[in-house]
């Protein structure tokens, strides 16, 4: 067991220094942001601070919930930096040709053609900005394309685009729109020019933009190939370490009755029920709004004639949608810590339901306090002060809390941390098999409660670049790292407490897990960050460790059959199937939607043509909802389960829920998500990743068709969701819940 801590402790000490220095990096070369900038003539076209207050405005709307920046964002606007990149080549190509030919671009033969388009790669990606002065000098025909595509950003805000789900009216004040404008260009020339003595740019040649020779790089194609082979080696590497285990011990003499039935619930057990009522009520809610944004994606003005925009807009909808989903399972997985910490202890520490009660207070007044400010953020109430970055909407997906709701998602999550330590306690105390286990368990979940810390890395002025370098951390490291080795400990916990596996087997097992995951899911993080203003060793790194990273995941089949076989050792057993099933629904979602769909898009050569496509969301709803969320319910019915084991469950309704829920989720993705992100990578290796994301290709009656071939699954998973909701309420208010709960409260 030393030896599995040594490799463990390795593991975390060297891959986080990778990642601190890798930080580093990125704050020394992340894409300067100029004080001002000016023409050769003289004219300024941005004063200081202007870009800097361009990105609050994009912040405060929404920020990448209205369309992308750097690809990384919604689905239904454009991408505003490959928008920008291409309407400004375009006008400058047509004034020149204008000009020189007294056509416009299109009309001129090829050879002319070409050669305008080589002047203007010259103009676009060479480095004009003096670091010295932090002034960038533009030539004047790009401040005539500045003002120009200011006019377009302006109608598009102020009259509104159906097709870009952007309601009008959505940004009025012109001197907003003007900043705003600032903001896209500096996105769009730290895509366009090269790093000083460098010859790629800023952001590694993205987005694909012929005209101006923006291509993959020799690094792109380079390390995509390096990390292909490393992920084959990686895979005969495991499938070597699982054929030379020694043949599995048998299970043993599993007992004859169910453990749990002589245990009766803690106080602070029984108030964990109301958690799993908030999460079933959260979950429909998220459907409800994924449902109205799904629409949005066809009828961008309204749902089904109802002009909800006006008040319900797109970026509002998605970010409740997005934000809900982490709540909810979050919400699930720190509820079944809270029912664990006193099993484990083994006894009810003084005033832990009121912690309980407490932290659920404090859980309902950010979840709804935080849905509040974003509304009135996105819908300009708040203002362009300070209240809209401390109330409202951070502008950065999955982390779309103001800075107050951070804050105080942070004081709550130290709270949970504090009592479910507190509870542990005496167990750890203990110098028995089940001490590596618990220790695991709190090293998990220390690193939940504090690194949400990261969130705070993207503040008000916060350069884009380094932005990204802190979100990153908290999507993956937080939700798909500490989350997933959390859920590995409290699953092997939960079994050995039904004594169907020993406290031994289950450390080893789970310390062994976490630091294969961790090997490569820590420095994998980087695979989200290759054309974000990152340097090219993020690029290197990245594609490497994500490739390392679906290693384990591969295999995830003989945690699958093991859990299965779980299910048959005894028949009290099988009062647990439906847990187990959604465990083993999440070793399914693990190879596919992590897996196989994590790895479609992670190499760098198919990320650079992919990013902020659908083929982002076939990962993310298979992989956030078929992993975390199936997680997050397994949990809740085991919890619910052990609470009251003698309670007969209503075997109809959670088998239609287990069953609608996982294939609404296959049948969404492949009928709809995974064609239109196929079609949209052929429309961007073609014609440019502006193509892709452009209302001329995404309105085409095909990709309408295709958007609509989504109801089939989602009606079925919002029955299957509604039917699980059903359940948990009928079981939370069980007699024989309710007569312990009665007890408790008497003692």
């Amino acid at each position: 067991m030393k030896k599995l801590w040594v490799a463990f402790a390795a593991v975390l000490i060297a891959s986080f220094a990778v990642l601190g220095w890798v930080g580093v990096r990125v704050y020394q070369q992340a894409p300067p942001v100029p004080q001002r900038v000016v023409t050769t003539d003289g004219q300024q076209v941005l004063g200081p601070g202007e870009i800097q207050a361009g990105q609050n405005v994009w912040q405060a709307m929404g920020g990448m919930e209205v369309g992308s920046i750097w690809g990384h964002g919604s689905y239904v606007a454009p991408d505003w930096t490959a928008d920008w990149l291409h309407r400004e080549a375009l006008f400058i190509l047509d004034a020149w040709a204008l000009a020189e030919h007294r056509a416009r671009y299109d009309a001129l033969d090829r050879p002319q053609q070409a050669a305008l388009r080589e002047r203007l790669t010259v103009l676009i990606r060479t480095n004009t900005y003096d670091a010295a002065t932090g002034t960038l000098t533009l030539d004047p025909v790009r401040a005539r394309a500045f003002a120009a595509n200011q006019a377009h950003l302006a109608d598009v805000f102020t009259r509104g685009r159906p097709e870009y789900a952007i309601p009008s009216g959505a940004l009025k004040d012109p001197a907003q729109l003007r900043l705003l404008s600032g903001f896209v260009f500096w996105s769009a020339w730290a895509a366009g020019t090269q790093r000083p003595d460098d010859r790629v740019t800023y952001t590694s040649n993205w987005p694909h933009e012929p005209l101006i020779g923006n291509v993959p790089t020799g690094d792109t194609v380079v390390w995509t190939g390096v990390s292909i082979i490393l992920l084959l080696a990686g895979i005969g590497a495991m499938a070597f370490y699982y054929a030379s285990r020694p043949a599995e011990e048998p299970l043993g003499e599993v007992p004859a009755d169910d453990p749990l039935l002589a245990l009766r619930p803690t106080p602070s057990q029984l108030s964990v029920v109301k958690y799993f009522w908030v999460v079933s009520g959260l979950l429909l809610l998220q459907i409800l709004l994924g449902v109205v944004t799904a629409h949005y994606g066809v009828e961008g003005s309204g749902f089904y004639g109802i002009p909800l925009d006006q008040v319900l807009p797109y970026s509002v909808t998605r970010t409740w949608h997005t934000q809900l989903g982490i709540f909810w399972i979050a919400t699930a997985w720190l509820a079944a810590g809270l029912y664990i910490g006193p099993a484990v202890g083994g006894v009810e520490p003084r005033g832990q339901r009121l912690g309980v009660n407490v932290l659920f207070g404090a859980l309902l007044v950010v979840v709804l306090g935080s849905m509040a400010g974003q509304w009135l953020s996105v819908m300009g109430y708040l203002g362009t002060g300070d209240a809209w970055f401390y109330l409202g909407h951070s502008g950065y997906e999955y982390i779309d809390l103001g800075r107050l709701w951070q804050l105080a998602l942070l004081v709550g999550l130290f709270l949970w941390l504090f009592l479910v330590v507190r509870a542990i306690r005496p167990a750890l105390r203990r110098e028995d098999e089940q001490r590596p286990i618990l220790t695991l368990f709190l090293i998990s979940s220390a690193a939940i409660a504090g690194f949400y810390f990261a969130a705070l890395g993207a503040g008000r002025t916060t350069n884009l670049a380094v932005a990204e370098y802190w979100r990153w951390w908290v999507v993956h490291l937080w939700v798909e790292g500490f989350f997933e080795v959390f859920a590995t400990v409290v699953i092997a916990f939960l079994f050995a407490r039904l004594k169907l596996l020993s406290l031994r087997t289950a450390g080893e097992a789970t310390v062994l897990s976490a630091t294969i995951f961790l090997a490569g899911g820590i420095i994998g993080t980087l695979h989200h960050l290759y054309f974000s203003g990152t340097p090219t060793v993020v690029l290197a790194l990245g594609s490497v460790f994500s490739a390392l990273e679906v290693v384990p995941l591969l295999f995830v089949g003989y945690e699958a059959w093991h859990n299965l076989k779980l299910t048959r050792t005894s028949p009290w057993v099988r009062n647990y199937r439906w847990p187990i099933y959604f465990f083993v629904s999440v070793a399914f979602w693990n190879l596919v939607g992590a897996g196989l769909f994590g790895f479609m898009i992670n190499p760098p050569i198919a990320l650079y043509y992919m990013q902020g496509l659908n083929t982002t969301p076939v990962h993310g709803h298979a992989a956030l909802f078929g992993v975390y969320g199936m997680l997050g319910i397994g949990l809740m019915l085991f919890s619910l389960r052990a609470l009251d084991p003698v309670q007969e469950w209503n075997e109809r309704l959670v088998r239609f829920s287990f069953w609608a829920i996982n294939a609404g989720l296959m049948t969404m993705v492949v009928l709809s998500l995974l064609p239109v992100g196929l079609m949209q990578t052929w429309a961007s290796v073609e014609h440019g990743y502006w193509y892709a994301r452009s209302a001329e290709f995404l309105q085409t009656p095909v990709m309408n068709v295709l958007r609509w071939m989504r109801v089939p699954g989602d009606t079925l998973f919002a029955l299957g969701a509604m039917a699980l909701v059903l359940f948990v309420l009928r079981v939370g208010r069980g007699r024989t819940m309710r007569r312990a709960a009665a007890e408790a409260s008497e003692r």
